[in-house]
């Protein structure tokens, strides 16, 4: 599969193509003996990308957090869950295809999983609304917390969402109430609750289904009550500002942890989740199963006032 890269990774762009012409060149038979050259290349590549990712601004987070090849949620099923058997639709008005959630199996515990899937090929991306959900999308949350809790399930969930679905038929059927039932649902739930923000965690559309126990983040991954594009246009009049609005408002995992806003993050692959999906998401489920582990053992009035008190918490040391 051919590397999509950003428009900061030029230079690495530019000795990969490199390096890849001359591998063609020395695969041909009877082609010159350049291994010695090639290595000192690849060599070359490799420091400049971790050069780059060592010290990312926010902007350039934003731009991983979105990266086309990024894992999302339909692979995180695939690879650290079993027997995934997915539940659709609220009961109410219909099955909202940005939002995915079931029951699986993870490290020989049954829970409950639920997440926004932005899919990855123009007809899927399509199909799931590019992970912008509808009312129907919270409401089906919520039916998946109401029967965790009610057979005693933790539940998992992964925002990766640049915003819930801003149209016209999102706001008729109460997009609104149906983030603020999510988030109460979150709050109230008497199980397990923990969340993964995976790529995007926009507005309420993320946290309508992260009010959770403890809140992780991927390392380059961002979490915020609005895109930087959304927050240009506002603040400064001007959405090609998007670039100062990001360092501006704090969206990355490390300044999140610093205000309490999120519980951890977790390393990522030099050069980002993409560029690795295997050994990403292995972090990814290392760090779930010891937060779940964590939560095991407390009653239910124990599980409501430790998220109470953990969001409470947020920002309460700023100085």
């Amino acid at each position: 599969m051919s590397t999509t890269y950003l428009d900061f990774e030029k230079p690495i762009a530019e000795l990969d193509a490199k390096i890849a012409e001359l591998e063609t060149l020395s695969g041909q038979k009877g082609g010159p003996s350049i291994k010695d050259e090639l290595n000192k290349l690849k060599a070359k590549s490799t420091k400049q990308l971790k050069d780059i990712y060592s010290d990312l601004s926010a902007w350039r987070k934003t731009q991983v957090a979105r990266h086309p090849d990024r894992p999302h949620l339909s692979d995180y099923i695939e690879t650290i869950f079993e027997d995934f058997e997915e539940l659709a639709g609220d009961r109410l008005f219909g099955n909202d295809e940005a939002i995915i959630g079931g029951l699986a199996r993870f490290k020989g515990r049954s829970v409950v999983i639920m997440g926004h899937e932005k899919g990855r090929t123009t007809e899927k991306r399509l199909k799931h609304n590019f992970g912008m959900a509808h009312p129907e999308g919270y409401r089906k949350a919520v039916r998946l917390m109401d029967l965790a809790e009610k057979f005693n399930l933790p539940v998992l969930s992964f925002p990766d969402t640049a915003g819930a679905y801003p149209g016209k038929g999102g706001e008729e059927r109460g997009q609104a109430e149906a983030i603020a039932r999510g988030t109460q649902r979150g709050l109230s739930l008497g199980v397990p609750f923990v969340t993964l923000i995976i790529g995007e965690g926009m507005s309420g559309g993320a946290i309508g289904i992260a009010a959770a126990n403890t809140v992780l983040m991927m390392e380059h991954a961002i979490y915020s009550v609005i895109s930087p594009e959304g927050c240009a246009s506002i603040l400064y009049r001007d959405p090609a500002k998007a670039r100062d609005a990001a360092d501006a408002m704090k969206i990355t995992a490390p300044d999140l942890l610093k205000t309490k806003v999120i519980d951890g993050v977790i390393k990522e692959p030099v050069g980002g989740a993409h560029r690795d999906p295997q050994r990403a998401m292995a972090s990814a489920a290392k760090a779930l199963d010891t937060a779940l582990k964590n939560l095991e053992g407390l009653s239910p009035q124990e599980l409501r006032r430790q998220r109470r008190d953990r969001f409470y918490a947020i920002g309460r040391e700023i100085v």
